[in-house]
């Protein structure tokens, strides 16, 4: 990778620099097989051929028969396609979201109630989590989904969504149910993740965030559902639309190379380091005065697990968020805020279920990683972090 500033680029929760091999190398095979995989004709068959050799690529990383596997537009496509098949249903009921969700589930969300659905909220604790309990507490004998993302994009927290299966499960006492959806577009190669795990209905994936092309995603659906937008039928009538063979062949390259599984021992050992990394990162960060690491309680060993190391949010008191970032981008380093997708929005939903206070919430920054990032350029950051913060204290 070549690309400007990637040394000093730390937003890469928003989105990852493309990884120029793998974008190029499949632009050169999808130039050679052009064709619409819809059609009959040889050229057709080949683009079709091309297609699914890529969701078998997939699959085999993330660990699912490749049947289950369907190609979106993106995140936020594969986020709507189960919240949007609720709609179908002969009966309205209640959908339950977790509180610190990305705003593609919880605006989407939102819309649904203008169907007549109800929408209930779960509650995150102060250190970022959604529990089981909290979700058993708000399960009523209509919920049909709940949804609740792997990891935070932008507390770094882990979500226990295999508990929550578990405790989903173990509520219906063998009935029919709530479905669980979970937003992995954060998660895939950031933490491990094991998509044939009982419990996980669905699953959202985007190419962008691990180095692949924008406008390509994959939805994980455990089993069939009945989708709410129609058309060609392509992608099984799941997600209709002439799919992008170049955007699949690429996200399938980008799973090989940073998918975090035990078939990828590079990956692990990266994931390792990182560890090391951001735990050596938030010793220096959080000796800066005025700075407070959120939650707190990931300043402790024994919590350190519960959180990715490729997301770090903290506050400096005095400073507001996008004052130090606008610091830091004159001095060549790329940090956030929060969210991409609500940059320009001065509310922080994901901080205010959390409890934090608005004085934090307002000061507070979002420094992410990735697998590029050297822990020498993570060094200068703390660094000048510490400089602008000195000039303000």
């Amino acid at each position: 990778m070549n690309q400007k500033n990637i040394g000093h680029y730390f937003d890469w929760a928003a989105t990852s620099p493309a990884d120029e091999d793998i974008l190029r190398s499949s632009l050169e095979e999808t130039l050679a097989v052009w064709g619409n995989p819809s059609s009959v004709h040889s050229v057709g068959k080949e683009a079709r051929a091309l297609l699914e050799s890529a969701r078998e690529r997939c699959a085999d990383v993330l660990g699912v028969p490749p049947e289950k596997l369907f190609f979106t537009s993106g995140g936020t496509e594969s986020d709507h396609i189960p919240l949007l098949s609720v709609l179908n249903r002969p009966q309205k009921g209640t959908v339950l979201v977790s509180s610190l969700e990305h705003p593609a589930v919880q605006n989407e969300a939102e819309e649904l109630k203008k169907c007549g659905w109800k929408v209930v909220l779960i509650p995150s604790n102060t250190a970022g989590i959604i529990t089981p309990e909290a979700v058993l507490a708000k399960l009523t004998d209509d919920t049909v989904l709940v949804c609740v993302m792997a990891l935070n994009n932008e507390t770094g927290a882990i979500q226990p969504v295999y508990e929550i299966a578990d405790a989903l499960e173990k509520a219906a006492a063998g009935r029919r149910r709530a479905k669980l959806h979970a937003d992995c577009v954060q998660a895939a190669g950031k933490i491990p993740l094991d998509l044939s795990r009982a419990g996980i209905d669905s699953a959202a994936f985007s190419a962008h965030k691990i180095c692949g092309p924008r406008g390509i995603g994959i939805l994980y659906l455990a089993d069939p559902i009945e989708p709410f937008l129609r058309g060609g039928g392509q992608e099984k009538n799941i997600r209709s639309g002439t799919e992008n063979v170049y955007g699949a062949l690429a996200f399938s390259k980008c799973l090989e190379r940073y998918y975090l599984n035990g078939k990828n021992a590079q990956a692990q050992e990266r994931f390792a380091l990182q560890r090391k990394y951001t735990r050596a990162f938030l010793e220096k960060i959080s000796s800066i005065k005025g700075c407070t690491v959120i939650p707190a309680v990931r300043l402790e060993s024994e919590h350190e697990a519960e959180y990715s190391p490729w997301v770090v949010q903290t506050a400096f008191s005095g400073i507001p968020g996008q004052v130090m970032l606008r610091a830091l981008d004159a001095e060549g380093f790329c940090i956030s805020t929060g969210s991409a997708c609500s940059s320009r929005k001065n509310d922080r939903p994901v901080l205010e279920a959390m409890s934090v206070n608005a004085q934090l919430r307002e000061t507070a920054v979002r420094f992410s990683f990735g697998p590029h990032t050297t822990a020498s350029a993570m060094d200068e950051l703390a660094a000048k972090t510490a400089e602008i913060a000195g000039r303000f204290n």
